[in-house]
């Protein structure tokens, strides 16, 4: 297998990154060089999972999931995949040893989404690992690069962290996912009766899980604290826009951050590094 071909796959994959995330493209740009081109594949990995089951309208998206979960199975068992999506994922799945039991809770959680529409408190734990904790897990083998210890050590400040990402998702995008797939996920949320209440106890779910988060990232390499810190920078201003709205607005609006104040974060995320503030 040639050079050429594992480099464009990998292209791929950053090209979808950026294109789909311009919060964790700025993340991961800062990265040392190595840590990027595997970030980048579990990336386009679990965008293009996601794009199966949110945007295929009017496809048989079952099958297409049920195809892209074999087809991975076979891309990391054979070490090679003509989906370039799907071989620069392998390469990384082969070289950190990411087990198959984070692969197959994501897959699993994305096929929840092709059923279910309410999530009890079971199933929204069940989800919230699967589409959130678990990519951070993948991120944490490939940062702690064979590093056992420091990989178990990190493990649960690392599901935190993807735990408070998901649910901030969840807020953000509540009217989206409602009007267009009908999906609440929060347990016991009406959204035609969404209230400030409701609202309140979600936020304050999400800050635990950003109190513990951040323990972890101050642990985590050099080589990847600053753009893991960037992310986490990033989402504690998104939250904090959404905790001055009002429950009825965040029914009506999605709430983000705009790209002005993204690069101001950058630079002003980039001093405290510096300074050894994290």
């Amino acid at each position: 297998m040639s050079d050429l071909y594992s480099q464009t796959c990998q292209e791929c994959s950053q090209l979808i990154t950026k294109r789909y995330s311009t919060s964790f493209s700025m993340g991961i740009r800062v990265f040392d060089r190595k840590f990027r081109d595997p970030i980048y594949a579990i990336y386009g990995f679990v965008r293009f999972a996601d794009e199966i089951v949110d945007t295929f309208h009017g496809f048989p998206k079952k099958e297409l999931l049920d195809q892209f979960r074999l087809e991975t199975h076979k891309a990391i068992e054979g070490k090679i995949s003509l989906n370039p999506v799907l071989h620069a994922f392998q390469q990384t799945v082969n070289k950190y040893h990411i087990e198959k039991e984070l692969i197959d809770a994501f897959l699993d959680s994305m096929e929840m989404d092709l059923h279910h529409t309410v999530y009890e408190e079971t199933m929204y734990k069940k989800y919230i690992y699967g589409s959130a904790e678990v990519v951070g897990l993948m991120c944490l083998r490939v940062f702690c690069d064979g590093d056992s210890l420091k990989y178990e050590r990190l493990k649960e400040p690392a599901c935190a962290l993807g735990s408070a990402f998901q649910k901030i998702n969840f807020l953000r995008d509540m009217k989206s996912d409602f009007d267009d797939r009908g999906r609440v996920y929060f347990p016991g949320v009406d959204f035609q009766h969404f209230t400030n209440e409701d609202k309140i106890r979600i936020e304050a779910d999400i800050r635990k899980d950003f109190d513990f988060a951040l323990t972890g990232i101050v642990q985590l390499p050099k080589g990847v604290r600053f753009g893991v810190y960037l992310a986490y920078v990033y989402y504690t201003q998104l939250f904090k826009h959404i905790i001055r709205e009002p429950a009825h607005q965040v029914k009506k609006k999605r709430i983000r951050v705009h790209d002005g104040k993204k690069v101001l974060l950058l630079f002003s995320s980039a001093v405290r590094s510096s300074l050894n503030l994290l």
